[in-house]
């Protein structure tokens, strides 16, 4: 869940400072994490900087006038597993003589064995991380006799081989980077975490000789650097062109290109792939907080999802990259998995695949497994990942994957691990979102189960791909026209907030509830409406505001216009989400409205409003919106 960001300039054209890199890089990683922040840089001997906080704890710590001069650097910002943030936990760590610096994304599961026995060997650790015992682990290495004629004097074949013999000894899930002293190179490795090259733009390469597009390494001409992140972000702001790096392959860079190689050293061709996005779609654009601005960009990103995928006159969905799974008969039921908002989408994928009378379910994905959940040999898993590299969702798309399973991936990220371990991958097309409380891609992932629950049926109506293709104008009038900013004014100071929905409302109530208690940091709690007398009911007072989502006027919103009443007679103030029809304004304090249409896309406009409430709460409380405490964008630990 950390962030990594590793950097080489060419020494044959007019590079950038490691440094600006180094830090810029951090600065578009900290969604990742920001408990604490730091740097190694390489220039003949080894400079490390790192501090507790937010990266700004670094940066105004640092003299980066008289950092200049290093070409070569790795940095993290970290997200705390082991041990609190401190300046001591922070990375990069070091060896006891500073030969080596490490920075490290994941989780070390045999640290503590590997830290006794270090003990026991005499090292001394200054951190409680699991990630120092790698720098120890490649010093030993290194003092084994790899050194030229004793001396303690050690070249790259050296480091190389040290760098390697280290990952042999980890289990668990790991992106690693590696600097050395008196070598200008990064080495870089992965297993579970995801871990992405960068090359500059005017760097064309050495093309495979069968004729593709796979690299197997570069000579440096043209180039101005070479890149290494947990994400692209990091880098884009300097190249679009990008390899993805695969389990147990490792990286290294050097001012004259790049090579991959598998975990037994053989060099591997890889294909070099143009992201589509810029550094432009990775900025704020004037909004004061990403999230704000990510909440606007839904009706952009909604349309983009549906482009090429419905057909209005003739009342048609088509997924073209799914042409060879929507065709086939899967064993009942279709099996989601999924965890936190990406968790809610699977809820209301399963129910509107029930609604068209193919048997369905929805999982937490850190609770999946085969034993517990079981999966016929020729059924279909669905794993639901916004970065595409959620450790629980990845973990059981692989377990279902050996059970027999037919897998597919829903994701935000081309090239993340979820679309290149899944059987399938449908993209839901967001763009980047930088903000830790997931926005537009919850909306974008709403409207492609839709897409997916019409595709696997044959079942989608004209009237229901008319209702699809206006949602993205009907979450612009939501945007124009909400008054959730003033009725969150109202708000501010409760003791408690409940959501409550029935059937496609009901996982919006999970997610508007998550949406608030992640960034307002009050407690919020989603129910089905239903539920509240089973027990709920008990904290329910005049100081616990209660969000109802009614929409249409059917026995749903029949019913839950009950439970309203409920909360009413215990003096709850009452907020409804409501398109008008139900009339069910008049048992409400407060009303926020969407446009009238079908129930499908009604549970995707009354989550923008929630999204806004969530939103407004924080900004009157003065929160820390993009970055809410103990939380990161990524969740690559299970």
């Amino acid at each position: 869940m950390c962030g990594i960001i590793g950097y080489v300039g060419s020494a044959e054209r007019d590079a950038p400072d490691a440094i600006d890199v180094l830090l810029e890089g951090l600065s578009e990683l900290e969604y990742r994490g920001y408990d604490s922040a730091g740097v190694a840089l390489a220039n003949g001997t080894l400079d490390v900087h790192k501090a507790e906080g937010e990266l700004e704890a670094l940066t105004s710590s640092l003299s980066t006038e008289s950092l200049r001069d290093p070409a070569v650097g790795i940095g993290h910002t970290r997200w705390s597993t082991h041990g609190p943030p401190t300046d001591e936990n922070a990375h990069p760590h070091t060896d006891a003589e500073g030969r080596v610096a490490v920075v490290h994304n994941g989780i070390i599961e045999n640290y503590q064995t590997l830290r006794d026995e270090l003990a026991a060997d005499g090292v001394t650790f200054e951190s409680q991380t699991d990630t120092e015992v790698v720098p120890h682990l490649i010093a030993r290495s290194l003092e084994s006799g790899d050194g030229d004629d004793g001396d303690e004097r050690y070249d790259s074949a050296d480091h190389k081989r040290a760098f390697r013999r280290a990952i042999d000894r980890l289990e668990g899930s790991y992106a690693i980077a590696a600097v050395f002293e008196g070598e200008e190179t990064v080495y870089a490795t992965r297993k579970d975490s995801p871990l992405v090259l960068g090359i500059d733009d005017s760097d064309g390469g050495a093309v495979a000789t069968d004729g593709s597009d796979a690299v197997a390494a570069t000579d440096g001409d043209g180039s101005t650097g070479y890149f290494l992140a947990s994400d692209v972000p990091a880098f884009i702001e300097y190249t679009d062109r990008v390899v993805y790096l695969e389990d147990e392959e490792f990286v290294r860079l050097d001012a004259t290109g790049w090579t991959v190689s598998d975990s037994d050293g053989v060099p591997l061709e890889k294909p070099v792939q143009t992201v589509d996005w810029d550094a432009e779609d990775t900025g704020k654009s004037g909004y004061d907080h990403y999230m704000l601005k990510e909440i606007h960009e839904q009706p952009s990103s909604l349309r983009q999802c549906l482009r090429g995928r419905v057909n209005e006159l003739q009342g048609t969905v088509t997924l073209e990259e799914l042409d060879a799974l929507v065709d086939r008969e899967f064993a009942s039921p279709v099996r989601f998995v999924a965890c936190g908002t990406s968790y809610h989408a699977a809820r209301y994928g399963a129910s509107l695949l029930q609604r068209r009378g193919t048997p369905a379910t929805a999982t937490i994905a850190s609770e999946f497994t085969t034993d517990r959940v079981p999966v016929a040999d020729g059924s279909l898993v669905v794993g639901i990942t916004q970065s595409g590299e959620t450790a629980d969702t990845l973990r059981a798309l692989r377990e279902a994957q050996t059970a027999g399973a037919t897998t597919l991936a829903v994701t935000n990220t081309v090239g993340s691990s979820a679309a290149r371990a899944a059987d399938h991958a449908l993209y839901i097309r967001a763009g980047p979102e930088i903000g830790v409380a997931a926005t537009k891609t919850f909306a974008s992932q709403q409207l492609s189960v839709s897409l997916l629950s019409a595709a696997l049926t044959d079942r989608a109506s004209h009237e229901e791909v008319q209702s699809l293709r206006r949602v993205p104008d009907q979450v612009q009038t939501v945007l124009d026209t909400s008054n959730a900013r003033a009725i969150a004014a109202e708000l501010v100071g409760a003791g408690a907030f409940f959501f409550i929905g029935r059937g496609l409302n009901y996982p919006v109530a999970l997610e508007g509830a998550l949406k608030f208690k992640e960034i307002t940091y009050e407690h919020a709690e989603g129910f089905a409406a239903g539920e509240l007398k089973h027990g709920p009911l008990a904290l329910v007072t005049e100081d616990t505001p209660v969000f109802a989502i009614v929409t249409g006027d059917g026995e749903v919103a029949r019913k839950t216009i009950s439970n309203i009443k409920e909360v009413e007679a215990r003096d709850a103030p009452v907020v409804v989400v409501t398109d008008g029809v139900s009339d069910v304004e008049r048992y409400a304090d407060y009303v926020l409205e969407i446009p009238e249409t079908d129930e499908r896309a009604a549970a995707v406009l009354a989550n923008v409003q929630l999204q806004l409430i969530a939103y407004w709460v924080a900004h009157e409380m003065g929160r820390s919106i993009d970055k809410p405490r103990n939380l990161a964008k990524s969740v690559t630990v299970e």
